[in-house]
């Protein structure tokens, strides 16, 4: 189930809301959690076993982490006590850690593992089981648990920061399941962190004004997703299929800057929604994105785009291997595993691997003193750099047929069989200028900014503005629904 379809808007959200607001304080958790899973049982009700062990498995490392930091507390022991002490919390928390991360493994890169290795090896492993004789499961044929990479890594935040002290262990695997299994974020994010929801899992109270603002900004997140995302995905998909001697560069450019607006407002879409959703439920997620195409560095553009995951990746790996902290040669070692880490986070395929080393260069240029010169050159000329720069990178992302990527990659080069402008480029321009536009204008703060302008001033022309775009936006979005079948949501893969 996705939350751009009919079923979820007119059937499932009423039905959820209508269960949780009538529900007293101490169950709100509980019928939270029932319908999340059922959220993620809808369409393969065997994953969500998966994550119940993952929720069961966490939970427990939480406890006993707790529990053993604690008997160092209660009982005054010696030094050298202390010291076996921490050792002890500190195994379980490597075991949690490899729990977690074999467990993502199996599911994510078992393929992959086995495909490299017949590659390098000319070998034919083209079956790995598990079971027994008569009841095995094809590990290379099954399909990726939906959001399992989100999941896995808000359940290793707050085992982290269980051990770390940073929050109260929780007790009650009930509010701890909705953590993990809160349906708003559960399938593309953002990665809520523990310490940001701990109050809100204990305690909160939802009110009309979040709710209202909840209903705008689901509004606003389905309109990016439904009337942008999918329409310029479909240009992107017919020119992405294009044989490289049908491809002029023009076309191919035209193509990844469709896909550019698509992922951006694709997934920008589903955290606006989800963090309205939450707002319906009395939780405030935090931001995953802030304009980041206006961003005039690579470096700042990673401050705004997909910032849960970029701040995870900082809080959890780059931080604790060090840093800044030890020297120029320990940082450029670990801005290199940190991103070779996100690349592969994204996919189990060569092109993010590929794409993480991009990045990996890009921000180390940078570090080393390309960022200066950034900063003293006119602000058009930096931001046509980094937004260059990033559509090439999309290119990159975009293919997990490697050959075919980089063949594409050398069409934006001025190397495409068709030459530089083809009748079709042209064709598709004047077919989709229109939207090319809305998208391209709207990824910048200029249109939030003119709101705000005309309707700040008057609390009653917002609220009418409000209603009027809710309705509007409701009514376009589900006639869109009805009468198309193209809804993918693309990060629902990673």
């Amino acid at each position: 189930m996705v939350f751009s379809n009919i079923e979820f808007l007119f059937v499932f959200l009423p039905i959820v809301l209508l269960c949780y607001y009538i529900a007293p304080r101490f169950l709100k958790n509980a019928v939270l959690t029932a319908f999340s899973l059922v959220f993620y049982a809808w369409d393969r009700p065997a994953y969500t076993i998966l994550m119940i062990i993952s929720i069961v498995f966490n939970f427990l490392f939480g406890l006993l982490i707790s529990h053993r930091a604690k008997l160092d507390e209660a009982y005054n022991k010696s030094i050298s006590d202390k010291t076996k002490e921490k050792h002890t919390t500190r195994v379980i928390l490597v075991i949690s850690v490899v729990f977690n991360l074999f467990y993502l493994g199996v599911f994510k890169y078992t393929g992959f593992i086995v495909n490299t290795i017949n590659d390098l090896f000319h070998t034919d492993i083209d079956k790995i089981v598990i079971g027994t004789a008569d009841k095995n499961i094809d590990l290379l044929k099954v399909a990726l648990p939906i959001g399992i990479s989100f999941y896995t890594f808000q359940a290793m935040s707050y085992v982290i920061d269980v051990y770390r002290k940073n929050v109260n262990v929780n007790k009650n695997i009930v509010s701890f399941s909705t953590y993990i299994s809160m349906f708003p974020q559960l399938i593309a994010g953002p990665i809520v962190r523990y310490k940001t929801v701990d109050k809100e899992i204990r305690s909160r109270k939802e009110t009309v004004d979040m709710a209202s603002e909840g209903i705008f900004r689901f509004s606003i997140g389905l309109g990016k997703k439904v009337l942008i995302a999918n329409n310029v995905g479909a240009l992107w998909d017919s020119i992405r299929v294009m044989e490289r001697s049908e491809l002029s560069t023009f076309t191919a450019w035209l193509g990844v800057f469709a896909f550019t607006l698509q992922i951006y407002f694709d997934f920008s879409g589903y955290s606006d929604m989800a963090i309205g959703l939450g707002k319906l439920f009395g939780f405030n997620f935090s931001e995953n994105f802030e304009h980041p195409y206006e961003s005039r560095s690579i470096t700042e553009f990673w401050r705004r785009w997909h910032i849960s995951l970029s701040t995870w990746f900082k809080e959890y790996v780059y931080i604790p291997l060090g840093g800044n902290r030890k020297g120029k040669g320990r940082q450029i070692l670990n801005i290199a595993i940190v991103w070779l880490l996100t690349g592969l986070w994204h996919g189990a395929s060569w092109n993010f691997v590929l794409w993480g080393v991009y990045y990996a260069i890009l921000l180390l240029i940078e570090k080393l003193g390309f960022l200066k010169v950034l900063e003293k050159l006119p602000k058009l000329i930096s931001w046509i750099y980094t937004f260059v720069l990033v559509v090439i990178g999309w290119a990159i992302f975009s293919f997990s047929d490697v050959k075919y990527g980089s063949d594409f990659v050398k069409s934006l080069c001025f190397n495409a069989g068709k030459g530089l402008v083809s009748r079709d480029a042209a064709f598709m321009v004047m077919s989709n200028i229109i939207l090319l536009l809305i998208g391209l204008i709207g990824s910048f703060s200029l249109i939030k900014k003119l709101c705000i302008k005309v309707f700040g001033k008057s609390e009653s022309a917002a609220w009418i503005g409000r209603v009027l775009f809710v309705i509007t936006c409701l009514f376009l979005c589900s006639a869109y629904m009805v009468s198309s079948t193209y809804n993918p949501f693309l990060y629902f893969r990673f």
